[in-house]
């Protein structure tokens, strides 16, 4: 963080000081939210939330070391008072980001992928300057000014998530930090039902090439027609990434490795290099492919932005996740969240990982998808249904759909004659075990009766299931 006084934070935030706070006294970062991640220098945010009010943990933030607490109310603590606290901290953050010309802002948006895409082009980027990007998915009103917090004199480059709730969301975030290149990934269907349509989705988040000047480069998906409509929207010069041949930056020959790993040639005007990647899973080459075409914008040479993308391994949690027990059983831990988009991408990817092998997954009902809820859980029940696997658990509320949809499927593929089945009729206890349970612990405890040695476990769902945990216990304790 650029170091300020109270006084400068309190200017910029329309608050007031008050508890004694010294208008002199220099915060010089982190900015948190948490009372425990404080260090000496810190400010405090303190947020009131549906069950925890952060007003409780000022004392004890600044007895571990933080300067001041940016409050909406009196406190004994050194306070900074303000009408409203996100307000604040995304005031504090454009003045942060509007003070360092010198940083080359990059924001990346779309319905999947950009957590992914954020770590691959943050790991390019930090070979040519000091870079700062969000930990995780710290990617709204305010885990995104807290990233942007985070840069110093120093930096050079702020690789950034921008994520939408509703219309006018992304642009929202757009404005704390202006980007001079933007990244939309995809329209999928993540949200569908917030914002009534894929063309509501496309809307959301073409305000980020919106955003940019005209000195800016949009980097669009050729491969998403919504994608490349975008390329209207905007003053900036547009560059294409994807599979096609209308795309500047494209991969080319993609195979995958028994692991599920792609391998593929990054195409540029200017030349090709070979790009073997660790990431799991045929997505990962359209997040590489956007990785890289923002990284060619920078103007690296091509055999270095290959050079990276093949030595990147999954910096965020639960994305992907791959581990190996002692016994042999592989388990996919891909549940940080879920939509119909992504759930077709892990099922690939299980496919491959675990070819030749029992298969199982625990997944959940999708949510935010409005009136197509029904159908589109329904069409994820037959996905899982009809993958070939030994097991099928699906946890939490709301899961009529989708074990309908399993069942449907699960039978037709039992009965057919290239089925695993035999062409044997589906009895309901067959082939495909499918059950449900209440939660991520039983999904678990289901799980654990079931796996043997060499067997695959994909666990994937909505984030609000929590189905990390189910991971997590399968793995013997905390995810790795």
């Amino acid at each position: 963080m650029i170091p300020l006084p109270l006084a400068r934070i309190a200017e910029i935030t329309s608050g007031a000081l008050s508890g004694m706070a010294d208008p002199r006294a220099v915060v010089r970062g982190p900015v948190v939210i948490d009372s425990r991640e404080v260090e000496p220098g810190s400010l405090f945010v303190a947020f009131k939330g549906a069950r925890v009010d952060g007003h409780d943990y000022a004392a004890d933030a600044v007895r571990a070391g933080a300067v001041a607490v940016l409050a909406t109310r009196p406190l004994e603590s050194p306070t900074v008072i303000v009408p409203d606290a996100a307000a604040a901290l995304a005031a504090l953050a454009s003045a942060a980001a509007h003070s360092l010309p010198q940083a080359t802002v990059i924001g990346i948006t779309g319905s999947a992928g950009k957590t992914t895409t954020k770590d691959l082009l943050a790991r390019i980027t930090g070979r040519i300057g000091p870079t700062i990007a969000p930990v995780n998915s710290f990617n709204n009103e305010i885990g995104h000014p807290l990233t942007v917090l985070k840069a110093d004199h120093d930096t050079r480059f702020m690789v950034l998530e921008l994520s939408a709730r509703e219309i006018g969301h992304i642009g929202y975030l757009a404005r704390i930090a202006p980007p001079s290149i933007g990244v939309v990934l995809n329209v999928g269907t993540a949200h569908l039902g917030v914002f009534g349509g894929k063309e509501g989705i496309a809307r959301a988040k073409g305000e980020l090439v919106e955003a940019l000047p005209a000195g800016g480069v949009a980097v669009l998906n050729a491969d998403d027609p919504l994608v490349r409509e975008m390329a209207s929207r905007t003053n900036a010069r547009v560059t294409y990434f994807g599979r096609s041949e209308e795309a500047a930056i494209r991969a080319e020959g993609v195979v995958l490795d028994e692991r599920g790993r792609a391998g593929f040639t990054l195409r540029t005007p200017s030349g090709a290099a070979h790009v073997k990647l660790k990431l799991y899973g045929e997505h990962a080459v359209d997040n590489a492919l956007a990785a890289a075409a923002a990284g060619y914008e920078l103007g690296l040479p091509v055999a270095t932005i290959a050079e990276e993308l093949s030595e990147a391994t999954p910096r965020s949690r639960w994305r992907m996740e791959v581990t190996e027990r002692p016994d042999g059983v592989t388990v996919v831990n891909d549940a940080y969240n879920a939509n119909p988009d992504s759930m077709r991408a892990a099922f690939a990817a299980l496919g491959t990982l675990g070819k030749d092998r029992r298969r199982f997954a625990v997944i959940a009902a999708l949510r935010e998808l409005g009136e197509d809820s029904v159908a589109l859980n329904e069409e994820l029940g037959r996905l899982a249904g009809g993958a070939g696997l030994t097991g099928l658990v699906v946890a939490g509320p709301e899961a009529g759909p989708v074990l309908e949809g399993a069942f449907d499927a699960a039978q037709r593929t039992a009965s057919g004659p290239d089925g695993p089945g035999g062409g044997l009729p589906y009895d309901g206890s067959g082939v495909t075990r499918i059950v449900h349970v209440p939660d991520a612990e039983a999904a678990a405890a289901e799980l654990g009766g079931w796996l043997r040695p060499g067997d695959t476990v994909l666990v994937k769902g909505p984030r609000a299931m929590g189905l990390e945990r189910t991971a997590e216990l399968l793995l013997g304790g905390a995810s790795r």
